[in-house]
């Protein structure tokens, strides 16, 4: 917990700016939720415990926060929705706008690497539990692919 009371101000105030963008990214394809909810709990957990616990305990984003902060995991759907929103609008950056030679390679290199990282989470295994292919010899919650 920050000691601090101005800099514990300023950390509460970006985590609510961070849950309203991320609010706001359920509701507008172009924003992502989770990298916002997920900063939003990190703020909240260093700038007061009762907000935090009140996020973690949301019936929707809670389930999502809470495999990050345990396990790093991410979920299927949030893992295939990252990946379309980052395809689409890499792509529609190289081919419709001027970019120079260099932009667009630094800009496949971080889309490569932010797509890689995301794909090498482990997922919940209660979430491979619900479609019934959970593997035998997995820990105890979690599921690593690749």
């Amino acid at each position: 917990m920050i000691q601090s009371m101005p800099l514990r101000l300023f950390v509460m105030a970006s985590g609510w700016l961070s849950l309203i963008l991320g609010i706001i990214g359920i509701f507008l394809p172009l924003l992502p939720t989770t990298p916002f909810v997920l900063l939003s709990a990190y703020c909240f957990s260093r700038s007061s415990e009762r907000l935090h616990s009140w996020l973690i305990n949301q019936p929707r984003l809670g389930p999502m926060i809470q495999n990050w902060e345990q396990h790093g995991s991410i979920s299927q759907n949030a893992k295939v929705t990252a990946t379309v929103l980052i395809m689409s609008l890499f792509s529609f950056s190289l081919v419709f706008l001027a970019l120079s030679i260099l932009v667009k390679t630094a800009l496949v290199c971080t889309g490569a690497g932010v797509l890689a990282f995301i794909w090498t989470r482990p997922l919940p295994l209660r979430h491979l539990d619900e479609f019934g292919n959970g593997p035998a010899d997995a820990r105890e919650d979690l599921v690593r692919l690749g």
